[in-house]
């Protein structure tokens, strides 16, 4: 398959470890209870994309040759793992590479929208990108249109302090996999309601 490239100076155990945090964090039920994601396979993907992204963007902000390899790692074990799943949930092997690659589009995708939001610090156009690729423009069936803006608004806020909170760590903590995410119940995420 094409998409994988293999980095050959980070060891499988250790992207495996890293992407592990990234999956604790994706698991948590406020993001599909409080954020009313939908608990379906696309909105799974769209939490784990957010993740992914935010490790994925801390790793290039460090620019070291390591932390490009790592980067590239996490991305290939986490196509790896998707492709696992899809062939779990019985997709056919004719159809694999084209749902996968499908996928990587779609998360590079996202990954082009968040960064450039985040980049410019540009809360409405994250919160426009979240509601487009999480909700697929549909938030106001996910939640109803008087909370729709809310649930948008704290998913913004979570990758916001998420972003803030991977900055404030080590250079090597980040690449040991230590990524400390944020709990969604924190006081700077949570909006009264």
């Amino acid at each position: 398959m094409g998409i994988f490239r293999r980095s050959a100076q980070v060891a499988p155990e250790h992207a495996m470890l890293v992407y592990g945090e990234i999956l604790k964090a994706t698991r948590r039920e406020g993001f599909f209870r409080d954020c009313r994601v939908p608990d379906s396979l696309d909105g799974r993907f769209d939490v784990l994309c957010i993740h992914a992204f935010l490790a994925m963007r801390r790793l290039k902000a460090i620019g070291s040759e390591e932390s490009a390899q790592l980067s590239q790692a996490l991305f290939d074990t986490m196509f790896q793992d998707l492709d696992a799943a899809l062939r779990q949930i019985g997709v056919s092997d004719v159809r694999i590479g084209k749902e996968v690659k499908k996928m990587a589009k779609a998360f590079l995708g996202r990954v082009q929208a968040y960064d450039a939001a985040l980049g410019a610090g540009d809360g409405a156009a994250l919160e426009d990108a979240l509601a487009r690729n999480v909700y697929r423009g549909e938030a106001d069936n996910a939640c109803g249109e008087a909370d729709k803006a809310l649930v948008v608004l704290r998913l913004r806020r979570y990758m916001e302090r998420a972003d803030a909170a991977l900055a404030r760590r080590s250079d090597a903590a980040v690449l040991a996999g230590d990524l400390g995410f944020p709990d969604l119940e924190d006081e700077e995420i949570r909006l009264e309601q």
